[in-house]
């Protein structure tokens, strides 16, 4: 079977193409946890990856859970504590791997992103949308819950009100909805989309990496940590940040009025 995740670096960007299109790119049932495991682990391990885009094949971002795995799970054939297992060893590992990836990763909604589709892009740091992009969290609809992290993740992006309506309802809604709630960051025509998003990117990447991957990692931190801790993280992240050439570059390209060469 091929992989599930297709990775291309260009520069200091690197682009995850999520390549089972024809399944409109479901997240169980398939190798896609262990793809994206590994990915998270080569991006963690690269000092020249800045950011990172992931999108899908074909007209849909992401799925969710894969039916047919759902049918195997409700048919008796396996244990509920099997079923639990799963999770934990499974889906569930995705939430984590990405909230503790310190380079910035945007998600290119290209189409439908549904169920553990729409967690995914929830995610990521930030979320653009084609013009065709819906999302759903539509776990009630197949009678069952968010069971990827989604319950805590998309209350912190859209509040606990709207988090809630989607979450009791399963509704869709479209692109524009999700910009006005600000689930997505902006809406752009759906030939421009990884256009936009390269261009993203390339504006991330252009920053010491040091910089970006330390406030990446105070504003994950941020989302569930006390005022204090939060602050005697920064004060040892600045400590270090202050020591780094690019930082020295910066301050002398400042004075300087020209523009700052940063080598990471």
């Amino acid at each position: 079977m091929p992989n599930f995740l297709i990775y291309e670096q260009q520069g200091h960007v690197v682009t995850l193409t999520m390549n089972e299109p024809e399944r409109r790119n479901p997240l169980t049932g398939n190798s896609a946890v262990a793809d994206f495991l590994a990915a998270i682990d080569r991006i963690q391990g690269d000092p020249a990856v800045r950011a990172v885009i992931l999108t899908g094949a074909g007209t849909a971002f992401s799925s969710g859970g894969d039916i047919r795995d759902m049918e195997r799970q409700a048919s008796g054939q396996v244990s509920g504590m099997q079923v639990r297992q799963e999770y934990r060893s499974g889906i569930q590992k995705l939430p984590l791997a990405l909230f503790n990836l310190e380079v910035p990763i945007i998600a290119a909604v290209n189409g439908a992103a549904i169920g553990a589709g729409l967690d995914l892009a929830c995610m990521c740091d930030i979320r653009i949308a084609s013009e065709h992009a819906k999302f759903a969290e539509s776990f009630v609809k197949l009678g069952i819950i968010p069971g990827d992290g989604g319950a805590w993740l998309l209350p912190r992006i859209i509040g606990m009100s709207r988090a809630a309506e989607l979450s009791f309802t399963g509704d869709l809604i479209g692109a524009d909805i999700a910009a006005s709630w600000g689930l997505v960051s902006r809406v752009v025509p759906a030939d421009q989309l990884l256009a936009a998003a390269h261009e993203l990117a390339q504006r991330i990447a252009a920053n010491p990496p040091h910089a970006v991957r330390m406030s990446k990692r105070l504003l994950r931190e941020g989302m569930h940590t006390r005022l204090d801790t939060l602050l005697e993280m920064a004060a040892a992240f600045q400590a270090l940040s202050h020591q780094t050439d690019d930082h020295k570059e910066a301050v002398a390209a400042f004075l300087s009025k020209r523009a700052p060469d940063f080598k990471g």
